[in-house]
């Protein structure tokens, strides 16, 4: 260790707060970055595998065009044909003590070349899976959650209705991906989801070289396509998207927060060592040797605090893992595996991010220390001088940052990782602006503080801009991060309160029979047969209305069909974002025309006016889309289209829900055990909810959805907190000589703890309130920007008081608990230790 750095090790050494703060904050901002990484990687992870189990090694797929399926026959047709490799697959849900799994149907005989986990699917044990009926497979790793062996039965819950199968056989060797996954036989798979004699697609292998289509040109019927088998893949990948860059840009955000901690605790370093620094280049130091020392000590800053926040992610990470899946199976898709996964690349990276934001963090006090004069070494007054000239400056820079990040958003009308680039040259530009904010905050509270509390609140107020190359960067990270809390809880509320609204006038009908199966990929779940007419002639019900989600074929790829048999009340459930409602209506009921979602609208680029081709098994047909409509119930949207006019081209039952509403005077309670008393007898569950019900259970889910986003602001917050804790403890240690000098002229202890307090209080307050407009502009752009670019959703902006409240105590409380110990610190040190000079 050469002398200068010797010099800086011993003075560390001597002051081992202010770097075990530092090392703090870095391993806080490492540790949140980490730990979404890890869950967003394992979320990811767990499709894959899920998907692989499911999917296999095929290179393509033969589809159908809608949810009617496949015939069995054209399996056998091309394998007649030479088509091989290829194998029949049936894929549907099944739940087990209300959990959905995957069911698959197998042949077995077909599954060799495409997925190798299922080798032992012709041994003798798993042979009975043919040879018997309602037989189903596990891997070993299911059978042990669901707590059963060979020869145990389950109970499912299928299209169906309830069946009782045996476990056959339990997969020793199966990939991850089988843990979510139930295997049956090919002809059980269609009995338990009611598609006997149909397929849900054939998988094929084909060389790379190969033209599957014209290969297959002579052997697929009309109405049935050929696709690469990840599509699939992508398409599910691409609704999770948005949600992952949500994840990783609040992440980002902790890491920004804990740059200005670095640099905060950097800058006070080279401030009190200007002695030292003074005297080393007098010694015959260069300002470059100074230069590489200070960022020589920020790296060490950063490895120091970045590999304890590695640990401390993979531990927070245990906990967001869950969250996240929880979401994805709650809005998207089921995932089979929910383990955590930690790859070193994923390490390396969370490493490297900590290390490059603390030396970008560290640029600027090393050029300050690589600045320093011998002569003006002592002169403490010189830095602040400069710091209140050049905060004008810092100013003016700033808002040329806003605008810049207010064009970025104008140029870029759909990205959304520019968008979230634009979001943060704002909160770049506005933390630039708090310096000066603080300086003039400082002089406005001079003398009302003074008037209500004498000497030491003009004291308090005046020391927020004296000290202002030290405050300015800690209320700046405050800012920031209490911004992010007021900025989301305005987004996350006007989400709220859309989502809320928009349920009320959606779900028109007093109540909702459906069926307890869950539904699959081709089309949602589907009620009995019967019970639509045996709810409709009960003398309780005035109305019904009937619909079904399926997924089908269209020249802009798979689309979802929302089939509806609407009552007279139904059409009051739609409010229309484009489009004329009474004439949108009336083409829509004569079958010319299709009605699309607003996401659905985003996602495609269409509007009124444009056309839509769906593929059905007669041919293309062609749409005018002649409304888009206000629709919070799927991000990939929906097209809308009457009952009559799907079933012209599709043979499938329509009768998914049932919507019923009540004769005057009939309670909803009264309704639903009538229609319960109705439906009594049937084999097969049903569900009967009210709309009240589904409110509540939607908004749960809602909340679910953001809990991982409250827990991210609060780690953002503890940053923060470290930070002003570590600014507080700064200007503590270097004002101690003018608190010496207040309390040999008559100050109290208990005084000089009550000024360093108020201290920080102020210091909170002014976080606070300069986080207001930065969140409301952070709110504007999450809501107009990024879930508009995520999602396609629009929303209704709402200002909730109690946020923007909670967001000032948040900031004043962090710097009050921040400030306890160096106000503790400060009122009982000795005034002679102060002022004593060597």
């Amino acid at each position: 260790m050469t002398l200068p750095a010797r010099a800086l090790w011993r003075d560390a050494r001597r002051h081992p707060w202010q770097w075990i703060l530092a090392v703090l904050g870095v391993a806080l901002g490492v540790a949140v970055v980490v730990a979404v990484d890890i869950a967003n990687h394992s979320a990811s992870r767990a499709f894959g595998l899920s998907l692989e189990a499911v999917s296999g090694r095929a290179t393509h797929q033969i589809l159908p065009s809608g949810p009617a399926g496949l015939d069995e026959r054209l399996f056998t047709e091309l394998r007649l044909g030479g088509v091989r490799p290829s194998a029949p697959v049936v894929e549907g849900h099944a739940r087990i003590r209300g959990e959905t799994f995957t069911l698959l149907g197998l042949e077995p005989f077909s599954e060799g070349p495409f997925r190798e986990h299922l080798a032992g699917f012709l041994d003798a044990d798993v042979r009975g899976l043919m040879v018997g009926r309602n037989r189903l497979a596990l891997s070993e790793g299911l059978a042990q959650r669901l707590g059963v062996l060979e020869d145990d039965t389950v109970t499912l819950t299928v299209p169906a209705g309830e069946v009782v199968l045996t476990v056959s056989a339990v997969l020793s060797n199966g990939a991850p991906g089988l843990d979510g996954v139930l295997l049956t036989d090919i002809a059980t798979a269609q009995e338990l989801l009611e598609r006997v004699g149909r397929l849900d697609r054939i998988d094929l292998i084909f060389p790379r070289d190969a033209v599957p289509d014209k290969a297959l040109a002579d052997l697929l019927p009309e109405g049935v396509r050929v696709e690469e088998a990840g599509a699939r893949e992508a398409s599910a990948r691409q609704l999770t998207r948005a949600f992952h860059i949500n994840l990783t840009a609040m992440s980002l955000l902790a890491l920004l927060v804990g740059g200005f901690l670095i640099y905060n605790t950097l800058m006070f370093a080279v401030l009190r060592r200007r002695p030292l620094l003074a005297a080393l280049r007098a010694l015959g130091v260069t300002r470059g040797g100074v230069f590489r020392l200070v960022m020589t000590e920020a790296l060490v800053l950063a490895l120091l605090g970045g590999i304890p926040g590695l640990l401390l992610g993979v531990l927070i990470g245990q906990g967001l893992v869950q969250m996240v899946t929880r979401t994805i199976n709650d809005l998207y898709f089921v995932l089979a595996v929910t383990a955590l996964h930690v790859p070193v690349w994923l390490l390396v990276k969370g490493l490297a991010l900590g290390v490059g934001a603390a030396l970008i963090a560290a640029l600027g006090p090393a050029l300050e220390a690589a600045r320093t004069r011998p002569r003006e070494g002592m002169r403490r007054s010189s830095r602040e001088r400069r710091a209140g000239s050049l905060a004008p400056w810092l100013a003016a820079a700033g808002i040329v940052l806003i605008l810049l990040g207010y064009a970025l958003v104008g140029f870029s009308t759909r990205g959304l990782v520019i968008g979230f680039v634009a979001l943060f040259f704002m909160i770049i530009g506005y933390s630039l602006l708090v310096p000066f904010a603080v300086r003039s905050i400082s002089r406005l509270l001079g003398r009302p503080m003074g008037a209500v509390l004498g000497a030491p609140g003009r004291l308090a107020a005046r020391g927020l801009g004296a000290a202002l190359s030290r405050t300015g960067v800690a209320v700046a990270a405050l800012t920031v991060a209490v911004s992010a809390t007021v900025g989301v809880g305005v987004m996350v509320d006007s989400f709220r309160t859309t989502v809320q609204v928009w349920l009320g006038h959606t779900l028109q009908s007093h109540i909702y029979v459906n069926s307890a199966a869950p539904g699959d990929a081709q089309a949602g779940s589907l009620l009995p047969p019967g019970v639509v007419e045996r709810v409709a002639a009960l003398p309780e019900v005035a109305a019904f209305s009937t619909g079904r989600r399926f997924k089908v074929a269209s020249d802009l790829g798979p689309v979802e069909l929302f089939v509806l048999k609407p009552a007279p009340a139904s059409y009051e459930g739609f409010r229309f974002r484009a489009g004329d409602p009474a004439r949108a209506w009336s083409a829509w009921r004569a079958g010319e025309a299709v009605l699309v979602s607003e996401p659905f609208a985003w996602r495609y680029g269409v509007s009124v006016g444009d056309a839509l081709t769906l593929h059905t098994p007669g041919g293309d047909r062609l749409f005018s889309i002649e409304g888009v409509y206000q629709d919070y119930g799927s991000q990939r949207g929906v097209v809308l289209i009457p009952r009559d006019v799907f079933r012209e081209h599709w043979d499938v039952r329509t009768e998914g829900t049932q919507g019923v509403y009540l004769a005057d005077g009939v309670s909803v309670e009264a309704g639903a055990a009538a229609i319960r008393a109705a439906l009594a007898d049937l084999p097969e569950p049903v569900l009967v909810t009210s709309a009240a019900e589904i409110r509540e259970t939607s908004m749960t889910i809602f909340d679910r959805t953001f809990a991982i986003t409250h827990v991210l602001r609060m780690l953002t917050v503890g940053v923060a907190f470290v930070g002003i804790l570590s600014a507080l403890m700064a200007l503590q240690f270097e004002r101690a000589r003018e608190f010496g000098v207040l309390r040999a002229t008559g100050m109290t202890p208990g005084q000089v703890t009550g000024l360093v307090s108020l201290q920080g209080a102020l210091l909170g307050l002014a976080a606070g309130l300069l986080a207001i407009p930065l969140g409301l502009m952070m709110a504007d752009v999450l809501i107009d920007v990024i879930n508009r670019r995520s999602f396609g959703w629009s929303m209704v902006r709402t200002v909730p008081a109690p946020v923007l409240l909670e967001g000032v105590l948040l900031a004043v409380g962090a710097a009050l608990l921040a400030g306890l110990r160096p106000a503790w610190q400060t009122g009982r040190a000795r005034p002679a230790d102060a002022l004593r000079e060597e």
